[in-house]
């Protein structure tokens, strides 16, 4: 089987950074796989993006050098397996809270005797190679998203449940039930965030956060998650037309003659 080289590479202790997907088209898809990104995520949550669109787009990242992951909108065994089917080599779930949430999505993601995956391979086979079904359980990523104060209180349970291989903070959630919103101050939520950060070092399992830029990437990569992702492709996309209108659109001195 294809190795997942995310998983290598966390494993190996190695920060890595990580792409977003949030406009359903295959073309950004291909072209974000080749910028760098050790992986890329197809989001089906938040992002304009259904099945059949994140199919093209995991297709087009298989040519690329990015793993390729997916956030589903919640769950859903169903869909966790379908896109699983089609080639995601991890799966990001929101909101899950407890340990029998992790465990449930765990299972949905593992083959028997390990979980309750159903056998059918399809894309998986064409991408991951003719032994994937026989290694699956040991490649494919398990990352629930930890962004509800009840996942907060419950860090060290989700994080200590069997085939958990990263956490994900959704920061933008935890501040708007923690500190009533997510444009000002954060002092409840940061403080949430820093305690999930040292539970999950203390546990040995790697954590992935969102970031707003790449300077915030940079900063929680000083402070010790293993992976960030510095904004979707709408956010880099929408702020470099920005920049290149505001330098175009200056103003300059008037040029005078004598």
């Amino acid at each position: 089987m294809r190795e997942n080289s995310l998983r290598a590479r966390l494993r190996a202790g190695k920060p890595a950074v990580n792409g977003w997907l949030s406009i359903p088209a295959t073309y950004s898809a291909e072209g974000l796989g080749w910028c760098g990104f050790h992986s890329v995520t197809v989001d089906l949550q938040h992002g304009m993006i259904g099945y059949q669109c994140a199919l093209g787009m995991l297709q087009a990242l298989s040519a690329t050098p990015a793993t390729p992951l997916v956030r589903v909108t919640s769950l859903d065994a169903a869909m966790i397996m379908k896109l699983l089917d089609s080639g995601a080599y991890g799966v990001i779930c929101p909101m899950i809270s407890t340990r029998d949430e992790t465990e449930a999505f765990v299972s949905a993601c593992r083959y028997p005797p390990v979980g309750t995956r159903s056998f059918g391979p399809s894309r998986g086979l064409l991408y991951g190679g003719a032994d994937y079904v026989a290694r699956a359980n040991d490649e494919i990523m398990v990352i629930p998203m930890i962004e509800t104060p009840a996942a907060v209180a419950n860090i060290d349970a989700i994080l200590h449940t069997p085939g958990v291989d990263m956490i994900y903070v959704g920061p933008n959630d935890l501040a708007m039930v923690m500190d009533g919103t997510n444009t000002g101050p954060r002092p409840a939520s940061s403080a949430a965030i820093r305690h999930i950060l040292g539970r999950a070092r203390a546990a040995n399992v790697p954590a992935g956060i969102f970031c707003s830029d790449a300077a915030e990437a940079c900063s929680r990569l000083d402070e010790g998650f293993a992976l960030v992702t510095p904004a979707n492709d709408f956010g880099l996309l929408t702020r470099a037309a920005r920049s290149a209108i505001a330098t175009l659109t200056s103003e300059r001195e008037p040029t005078k003659h004598s």
